[in-house]
């Protein structure tokens, strides 16, 4: 079973290119971040007429997440227990966003997720970022809890260089999101309940990067970061046999920002 994470950065904009990357690639489960688009506006027929079953959870032009999969969509969850809210507006109602879709996908427990940013370290939205992460990590250790053999792959987008090895230049980023100590901290606090890092044993090295910005030529300049990961449970990380990052992808007119992440599974699935 091959398993990828892709933040897609407007699934309408690119959807020619992840079709085309599909058939390539020969995915079988494929999450997707910042899909910007509500439900009705997915283009939903362009995958299953390459015989993918589509979920998707969207609520305007931000964030949304997908799950395609040719081996099976089953149990679908919009949302871990005990997600976070967010209102950007002083005053409002706090509402769930598009940031995590959960299914069963042959046998495996499959969450597409997009960490919030955080912004700075001074903004609200920053609170927001480590209490959802810290709401993960509970959800996440609860899962294992209940059946220490569980499949699960928490993949995606998670707006987090856990290294300093994961940044093109640390001191680029001093004072910044996404190294700091606490988001740092909160990655930490998912891999120790029990989900491992699969990606990194097989793309080792400093400048080994997800992610490179569209301003200042910073994928040609290869100044990047390593900001998307596929973490997995005790019993799918035993199954995993390679792993790579489809930098190609970042090439060309009308690249996402974000390169495909891809998991190798071998054996058999759990009942999930």
């Amino acid at each position: 079973m091959r398993l990828a994470t892709w933040n897609v950065n407007s699934i309408r904009t690119r959807v020619d290119r992840v079709a085309a990357w599909l058939q390539r690639s020969d995915v079988d489960v494929l999450a997707l971040q910042e899909t910007k688009c509500r439900d009705d506006q997915f283009p939903e027929s362009r995958f299953t007429d390459l015989g993918y079953e589509v979920a998707h959870v969207g609520h305007s032009q931000w964030n949304g997440v997908a799950l395609l999969s040719r081996v099976g969509l089953a149990d679908v969850e919009v949302g871990f227990p005990g997600m976070p809210s967010w209102s950007a507006k002083e005053g409002a109602e706090p509402a769930a966003e598009a940031r995590a879709l959960g299914a069963t996908c042959g046998g495996v427990r499959v969450w597409s997720l997009y960490v919030p940013n955080g912004r700075t370290l001074a903004d609200p939205h920053y609170r927001y970022k480590l209490d959802w992460l810290g709401a993960l990590r509970t959800a996440a250790g609860g899962w294992l809890a209940e059946d220490a053999g569980a499949q699960v792959a928490l993949v995606g987008d998670w707006n987090i260089a856990p290294q300093d090895d994961d940044v093109w230049d640390v001191r680029v980023f001093a004072g910044a999101t996404h190294v700091s100590e606490p988001e740092r901290a909160a990655f930490r606090a998912v891999v120790e309940a029990g989900y491992a890092d699969v990606v990194r044993p097989h793309t080792p090295g400093p400048g080994v990067y997800t992610y490179w910005d569209y301003t200042q030529l910073r994928f040609p300049r290869r100044e990047g970061m390593r900001i998307d990961f596929v973490l997995a449970s005790p019993a799918l990380a035993a199954r995993v046999a390679g792993a790579r990052i489809d930098r190609e992808e970042r090439k060309g007119k009308g690249a996402s920002d974000h390169a495909p992440v891809v998991v190798e599974l071998s054996g058999p699935g759990g009942s999930g």
